[in-house]
């Protein structure tokens, strides 16, 4: 079961209550968020869904928590659900939850995250005529194309040829005013095109949208610079390594499985599972920033594993290096798919 599916697991234990009358709630909400629990938390996922309800219903949070728990422990797919602080539910698959996360990831590939629950949704993004708040804008046009949008997209004046060619703006934008969605950022203080196209995105993409980015100042050829400070080449250099590994395990005639992985895997298998709910939230609040963070988290946990992948000297391949080259393939996929919808490219070869 992924994120996405527990997502509308829950939804649906919600629906069933108040069509049943256990819940008094006029207003149902259109998803559910599901994400690994927080401190005091546990088990594979967490909701504050019953916290959600319980002042429409009438109810406190703990009693909402527990009609949900009790339907919750009824699906195919849940082993256990626990109540915790406030009313957190607290949900654990069934079976090996690390390696189905993996399998689920490794199925969908690139496009693990994307959904349809936007679907016939057209909204009307509006830039100010400026290379920031286009890049911006096509950035969070690729994220709501993602979850199943079609956003409209506008500015006041057409962008500059060399803004379509070297950074990819989308040239074929309507021209004139409008409100909707406006896309005004701190500006670029300079021409980022020299940096080229990837390096370019990265530095208008990854600052917030009201903070300056680093561009025409001494910091700026940070972007370029092929070194561990420079988070975009983490994330690119991230996932050439897991091609690699790939190609390496290829050689010595084993591929990946995926199945448990060492407890040290913790927190990269977190934040895999947490991509569906970033791309979600990057949509609802045109914030490109939040999945560029998250791709460099990603990278940074994955370090850590990569070292362990292969066998070393004589040791023959086996179902822990199996399940770890397993989990590095997805955290790769994940970056991407990321990586893609920020409009930058992932070499496998870096």
């Amino acid at each position: 079961m992924t994120p996405v599916e527990l997502s509308r697991t829950v939804l649906h234990a919600v629906r069933r209550a108040v069509d049943e009358g256990e819940l008094a709630v006029a207003v149902l909400p259109e998803r559910v968020v599901v994400a690994p629990p927080g401190p005091g938390g546990c088990g594979d996922y967490a909701t504050n869904v019953a916290l959600q309800l319980a002042r429409p219903a009438g109810q406190p949070a703990p009693a909402v928590a527990e009609l949900l728990r009790t339907r919750l422990l009824r699906t195919d797919g849940i082993s256990d659900v626990v109540v915790t602080g406030p009313g957190f539910l607290n949900i654990s698959l069934a079976g090996d939850a690390d390696g189905r996360l993996v399998r689920d990831i490794l199925r969908a590939g690139p496009w693990y995250g994307h959904t349809d629950d936007l679907a016939g949704q057209a909204p009307q993004l509006h830039a100010a005529p400026e290379v920031r708040a286009l890049v911006l804008m096509d950035c969070v046009a690729r994220v709501l194309r993602s979850q199943g949008a079609r956003p409209q997209l506008h500015c006041a004046r057409p962008p500059q040829d060399v803004w379509v060619r070297t950074l990819g703006v989308p040239g074929d934008l309507t021209v004139g005013t409008g409100t909707d969605d406006p896309f005004r950022p701190v500006p670029a203080p300079a021409d980022p095109t020299p940096l080229g196209r990837d390096a370019a995105r990265w530095a208008l993409l990854h600052p917030a949208p009201h903070d300056r980015p680093h561009i025409g100042d001494s910091k700026s050829e940070q972007h370029l610079a092929q070194r561990e400070t420079n988070p975009l080449f983490r994330v690119r250099y991230a996932h050439a390594r897991t091609r690699a590994l790939l190609r390496n395990a290829a050689d010595l005639g084993f591929t990946p499985e995926p199945g448990p992985v060492t407890p040290h895997a913790e927190a990269l298998l977190h934040l895999l599972a947490d991509h569906p709910r970033v791309l979600t939230a990057t949509a609802a609040h045109r914030a490109p920033d939040r999945l560029a963070r998250h791709l460099v988290a990603v990278a940074d946990a994955l370090a850590p594993l990569l070292p362990s992948v292969l066998p070393l000297g004589d040791e023959k391949p086996s179902a822990a290096h199996r399940a770890r080259l397993a989990l590095a393939e997805a955290a790769g996929t994940v970056l991407a798919g990321g990586l893609t919808l920020l409009g930058i490219d992932a070499p496998e070869h870096l």
